[in-house]
């Protein structure tokens, strides 16, 4: 048995061998274990030590090999420099010595060239004389020409200005013109512009004529507008019924002219109308109405298709005819009182109306004739305006050409001055 006592309390205690064995066996394994750990601790900090040692003696070491190195450098160096010094002079000696033989030899060619070229510079300074001279005039010239180009071109594009203006303005008129030709007044209907035509001229053209609408609608149907007009005896000379058809009152169906004219000859003959006129915008791209005055009597007798321009020339020509019948039938009942042979009525009624039909051709001619020239002034206007503008294209023509004028081109054909740069070229 062993005694172990306890070095915290102090107390004794006994334990067998085998516990004694063990307990002796794991202190000695623990102070072996502390005392490893602090022998490996030591050996790891002498090994750093030894480490930082061996680095700093081969530093040293490389240090001395560098220095040794540098100065056996720095020595080579100083060696090469000096060779490069001594090379420099010598170089730079060769080159004085070259650069005065240069020199002499430069002096001595000057004075060969200054002799040998003196007469030809006299030569060649005499013909800059007269060159300059020359350039100096062609110069003048030049701007003369330039001057006097610049002039006609400010005259003609002034000219063309204003006549291109002219002829616009001409185009403007005529195209209005055939607007009032050939379609109604802007913010008018058709009754209204065919009222106030006629109003226009009432007092003085139709002093003695009726002209109102026809608000007689008994027989289930009515005209527009009925026209009467009588001789100072009271005798009715013409009675026109008139029916006025603008597209713009149709539906979306568009009408034709003929679909109104068994109505408009019912109304003629229902109101005792001698003719029966329809003035129309209907078919507004038919050659046929636009020609001028159409006889459709045809179809329906004393019927006639007009476009709203021909309004007022229709109730003159129907009125004059009707003045001429009168009085062919006043010169009837003349002759008849005096007994004249009734032949001679008859041939005064054929020239009637082949005087009627002539002056009725002419003036349907006439109207087309008239629009047709107006198309073609206007056509004929616009080519010269197009003319005119094209014009440009030969304005800049002309002022390229001024402008590339050299003193070169000038001289060209003139084989004194031709001679001159030839030769001042080959020198």
């Amino acid at each position: 048995m062993a005694e172990i006592k306890c070095p915290k309390c102090g107390t004794t205690f006994k334990v067998d061998d085998d516990s004694y064995a063990d307990i002796l066996s794991q202190v000695r394994g623990a102070e072996f274990e502390k005392e490893l750990h602090n022998r490996l601790s030591e050996n790891a900090k002498q090994a750093e030590a030894d480490k930082r040692l061996a680095l700093a003696e081969q530093a040293s070491k490389n240090e001395r090999e560098n220095a040794k190195n540098s100065a056996d450098l720095q020595k080579e160096l100083s060696k090469k420099e000096r060779e490069i010094s001594e090379l420099q002079a010598k170089n730079a000696k060769e080159v004085a010595e070259l650069r005065a033989q240069i020199a002499q030899a430069e002096i001595a060619q000057k004075l060969a060239v200054s002799e040998a070229t003196a007469p030809i510079k006299q030569q060649l300074d005499k013909l800059q004389n007269e060159l300059e001279i020359h350039d100096d005039r062609a110069k003048q010239n030049e701007e003369t020409i330039k001057m006097q180009a610049k002039l006609r071109e400010a005259s003609l594009v002034s000219k063309y200005d204003n006549e291109i203006k002219f002829k616009d303005e001409e185009i403007e008129r005529l195209k209005d013109m055939k607007v009032r030709l050939s379609t109604k007044m802007v913010g008018e209907t058709l009754e209204q512009h065919c009222q106030n035509e006629f109003n226009r001229l009432r007092a003085t053209a139709f002093k003695n004529a009726y002209f109102d609408k026809d608000n007689d609608a008994r027989s289930g149907s009515k005209g527009d507008f009925i026209y009467r007009e009588n001789d100072e005896a009271g005798n009715e000379i013409i009675s026109i019924m008139f029916e006025m058809k603008n597209e713009n009152e149709t539906t979306a169906t568009k009408h034709k002219n003929e679909d109104f004219f068994k109505e408009l000859d019912k109304d003629r003959r229902e109101k005792k109308c001698e003719y029966a006129v329809l003035v129309t915008m209907l078919e507004a791209d038919s050659e046929l109405y636009n020609t001028g005055i159409v006889d459709v009597s045809y179809k329906f007798d004393k019927m006639y298709v007009i476009r709203p321009q021909f309004f007022i020339p229709m109730i003159t020509l129907l009125r004059n005819a009707a003045l001429n019948a009168q009085a062919y039938r006043a010169e009837l009942a003349a002759v008849r009182a005096q007994n004249i042979d009734i032949s001679k009525f008859e041939e005064n009624m054929e020239a009637f109306k082949a005087g009627f039909a002539r002056n009725y051709e002419l003036a349907s001619k006439k109207f087309k004739d008239a629009i047709d020239g107006i198309d073609k002034t206007i056509a004929q206007l616009q080519k010269t305006k197009d003319a005119l503008l094209s014009s440009e294209n030969n304005l800049r023509l002309a002022n390229n050409k001024a402008s590339d004028l050299t003193i070169k081109k000038l001289t060209r054909g003139n084989p004194t001055m031709a001679q001159k740069f030839a030769d001042l070229k080959q020198e």
